[in-house]
């Protein structure tokens, strides 16, 4: 936690301006001697006035530093403003005490979006993480799809603290509303038969409605699919949608079926495809793989 303010410490003081940066640490100062819970609540608020909403845009060293920090932490996507209230947040005495549940219930409860964003960005980088499982649940049900994101990506808060109920049902999420999958930190480590059960279940709905199946739904498999996971795949890699094709080519090589992967490359004239399916070949079908069929339609 000590580590994690130092270097939100170091982001903020290079992209602040001297007046803004000499109102947070002001703030942080306040929040550090035992603020109440709704003036916590309203420097939280107070900071958009403070602190830009754009992107952080961390350095390749501060990512590097990120992750040796908390690994899976990655601050990429954060803005400024959700750094700056985070830091707020973490400058809070006391928080292994109970007292300090209470005081980031106070500040979830008049939350807007943008705050809802930096509470639950911030819930990995606080002590005893298991007593915020309810909270970021609550997270995963909203239907803000940033605020999804930011508690399940990026992110090693649900993959440590989930159990296997609640991380089945964030990863069918994701796939339900679109979110970046190959972005849900931990994915590839919790596989498992159930998750590939539900998956496949999804996968039968929507064929059977006649809708296209997610690209990202296929990251669930991995080896677990069995028979049933192998013949979904082989419909889908003849789909006319080129990333559909690309994941599930994926998908054959994460179930062990890389043999198959020379006949699709034969016959593939999608470039994305055609190097998707070389990287597969060559070993590269982790879930990070997944990420060039992000956005395409």
């Amino acid at each position: 936690m000590v580590a994690t303010r130092a270097l939100l410490d170091a982001m903020i003081a290079s992209r602040l301006e001297d007046d803004h940066l000499a109102w947070n640490e002001a703030a942080a100062a306040e929040i550090g001697a035992g603020a109440a819970f709704g003036r916590v609540a309203a420097l939280l608020a107070m900071a958009s006035r403070h602190a830009p909403r754009g992107g952080l845009d961390p350095t390749a060293d501060e990512l590097d530093r990120a992750r040796g920090i908390l690994p899976g932490w990655n601050p990429e996507r954060w803005t400024t403003l959700e750094a700056v209230r985070a830091r707020l947040l973490l400058s809070a005495p006391a928080q292994e005490d109970a007292a300090f549940v209470d005081l980031l219930e106070e500040c979830f409860r008049y939350a807007d979006e943008g705050e809802l964003c930096a509470l639950y960005r911030v819930l990995a980088h606080l002590p005893d993480g298991e007593r915020f499982v309810w909270r970021a649940g609550e997270g995963c049900r909203s239907n803000m799809r940033h605020v999804f994101e930011a508690v399940a990506c990026d992110t090693p808060y649900p993959s440590r603290h989930f159990d296997e109920p609640a991380w089945c049902q964030l990863v069918l999420k994701a796939i339900f509303i679109e979110a970046p999958l190959w972005r849900i930190e931990g994915l590839d480590r919790r596989l498992s038969h159930e998750l590939a059960r539900m998956a496949l279940d999804y996968a039968d709905e929507r064929r059977s409605a006649g809708r296209a199946i997610p690209p990202s739904l296929w990251l669930c498999l991995g080896g677990h699919g069995g028979p049933r996971g192998l013949e979904a795949i082989g419909l889908e890699v003849t789909s006319e949608h080129a990333p559909s094709r690309g994941a599930a080519a994926l998908a054959l090589a994460r179930a062990g079926a890389v043999g198959q992967l020379d006949d699709l490359l034969g016959r593939e004239t999608d470039p994305v495809v055609r190097a998707a399916i070389e990287g597969a070949a060559a070993g590269r079908y982790d879930q990070n793989a997944f990420a060039v069929f992000e956005g395409r339609t």
